[in-house]
C-alpha cells in the first residue's frame, strides 16, 4: 500500500542550514523508491494556520519510507533541517 510523508515546514530558523539540507537531501534518494509528489508550490490555508511550506513524498510501502528516513544518509542530512527550521513529519498510509 503507498505510504506518504508529508514535511511541513512552520518556521524558518537557520536559511544558511536549510540551504546546506537542500542541497544533500536529493542524494539520501538514491537507492529509495521514493517520489516526489509535491514541494513548496503555492498553497492556502484552508482550516488552520498555514505553514511556510509543504513537501509531499510516495514510497510503495510503510518499510520503504522507513528504511529512507531511518537509514543512515537521510539521518545525517535531516540534522541540518532540524537546525535550519521548525517541522513537522507526518508518515500515512494510502487507501
Amino acid at each position: 500500500m503507498s505510504t506518504y510523508i508529508v514535511f511541513t515546514r512552520e518556521e524558518m530558523l537557520n536559511p544558511e542550514e536549510m540551504a546546506t539540507y537542500s542541497r544533500l537531501v536529493h542524494d539520501t534518494f538514491k537507492g529509495h523508491p521514493i517520489k516526489i509528489l509535491a514541494a513548496y508550490g503555492a498553497q492556502q490555508a484552508l482550516e488552520g494556520s498555514e505553514p511556510e511550506g509543504v513537501v509531499l513524498v510516495e514510497f510503495p510501502d510503510r518499510e520503504a519510507a522507513l528504511a529512507w528516513y531511518d537509514g543512515d544518509a537521510y539521518r545525517k542530512v535531516r540534522e541540518h533541517r532540524f537546525l535550519g527550521a521548525k517541522y513537522r513529519a507526518t508518515l500515512f498510509e494510502g487507501v
